[in-house]
This record gives structure tokens, sequence and C-alpha cells, in this order.
């Protein structure tokens, strides 16, 4: 029977937030900032003849919170909805507080539940050295997944630093 063979060695690091990132707005900000500004100096290459950005979102998701709430403000109810991009996250938002069907049959009028909302964005990279790796931004933290060059994890955490909200 034949052994494994180790072919790499990969890293993972995480920075925990000191506070949650604001609201899907501010998330959206760094996330599209880094596609944009690239702050990690990453670069464009090929997969299966098929050109690649440098940086781009490989997953992403957004759940919203809605609590519904009788005449004494008690909780009677409450749902959470999962959307795949922030545009669908404000629009079933809207929706789902704009249904008084819903806000009849649960009891309550429906209000949002901004801190137990969870936003999270992988962004998936090409460092110039030739490695794939990612970064996970999420409400309460950064990630770096699948590098081995200390080098990466230095640049992103010397942007990071730079972010407030990632302080």
């Amino acid at each position: 029977m034949a052994d494994f063979i180790q072919t790499s060695i990969t890293k993972t690091a995480v920075r925990e937030l000191a506070a949650p990132i604001a609201d899907v707005t501010a998330f959206a900000t760094i996330v599209d900032g880094v596609i944009t500004n690239n702050p990690w100096n990453c670069t464009a290459y090929t997969y299966g003849d098929v050109p690649q950005d440098p940086v781009a979102k490989s997953r992403e998701a957004y759940t919203s919170s809605i609590l519904f709430e009788d005449n004494e403000a008690n909780t009677v109810g409450s749902m959470t909805a999962r959307s795949l991009t922030v545009a669908a996250f404000n629009a079933t938002i809207t929706e789902i507080l704009a249904d008084a069907e819903l806000a009849t049959a649960m009891g309550g009028d429906a209000v949002r539940d901004a801190d137990s909302e969870n936003y999270s964005c992988t962004l998936k990279c090409h460092d110039a050295n030739g490695e794939v790796y990612y970064v996970t931004i999420a409400r309460d933290q950064v990630r770096i997944s699948s590098y081995s060059d200390d080098a990466i994890r230095t640049r992103v955490e010397t942007w990071a630093d730079t972010v407030p909200a990632l302080a």
C-alpha cells in the first residue's frame, strides 16, 4: 500500500474583531475596496485557458434577522433569511418588514434585529508568488486560509491595521 506524501504546507490565520462591523453597507465597502484597490498586490492569472482576476469573490452570504413584537414590545416570533448578495439581503429585509399578512400571522410587528445579522464574503486571491489563497471577511473576524508564505499574512495584516472596522 502506498504512503501519503506531503505536497504542501498551508496555514490559516484569524483576526477576531474587537467589535462587529457596524452594518452591511460598511461591510460591503470593505469588500469592494479590496476587490477594487487590490491592497495585497495580487496578480491576474490564467486557469484552464480562462483569465482570472487578481482578487475575486468566491462565496458570500448575508443573514438578516427579524423579530416580531407585540404591543408591549415582547418578542412573539422571529425569523432569519439568508441571501447571497447585499442587494438580495436589503430587498429581503424590505419585503419582510412590509409584509402585513406575515406580521399578523406571527402575532406582532416586524422589527429588524440588526445586532443579530451576519455577513461573510470569501475572496480568492492570487499572490505574485503563484499561491492561491483565501481571505474571508466576516462581521466579527477576518480569516486568511490556504497560504504558505508568511509574507501574505503580513500584507493582509498590514492592510487590516489601516481599516478601523477591522481593529
